[in-house]
């Protein structure tokens, strides 16, 4: 079955109602395989007090997209993806303007899949590089 990218992000972007990505306006922009993107704007709503993004809402865009690439490797009503661990290292401050997460597969087995999430601005400069773990659970009914 080939790769329904218009169906994939209606998916990611129905899930986040409702939920802290609508709270942080992430949205998921693109897919394809083996790929998941989101974008988060930067402004006063994800500052820390010194005017910049914070770093837990670039761990939270990373939580995100890295989370919700898994979901399109599954099959959402038997099963469930869980976050297990994620690392970020930041790299770069940001005052204001968009930041994109972009998930990439490193490993998917079948109950575990490894992604590394950058965050980058609107001219590609790496922010943060992040990697995210999460388990695959049979869903409980």
């Amino acid at each position: 079955m080939a790769f329904d990218k218009e169906k994939a992000l209606e998916m990611c972007n129905r899930y986040s109602d409702n939920t802290l990505m609508q709270t942080l306006e992430i949205v998921y922009t693109d897919a394809g395989e083996g790929f998941l993107e989101a974008k988060m704007p930067v402004n006063p709503r994800v500052h820390q007090p010194m005017g910049l993004l914070h770093g837990g809402a670039t761990v939270a865009l990373a939580e995100s997209v890295g989370s919700a690439a898994s979901l399109l490797f599954v099959n959402p009503e038997l099963q469930e993806v869980r976050g297990i661990e994620i690392s970020a290292n930041h790299l770069r401050s940001k005052r204001n303007g968009i930041v994109t997460g972009t998930a990439r597969i490193v490993h998917q087995g079948r109950s575990l899949h490894l992604w590394e999430v950058k965050v980058t601005d609107e001219a590609g400069k790496l922010i943060s590089l992040c990697k995210i773990t999460n388990m695959v659970l049979p869903r409980k009914r």
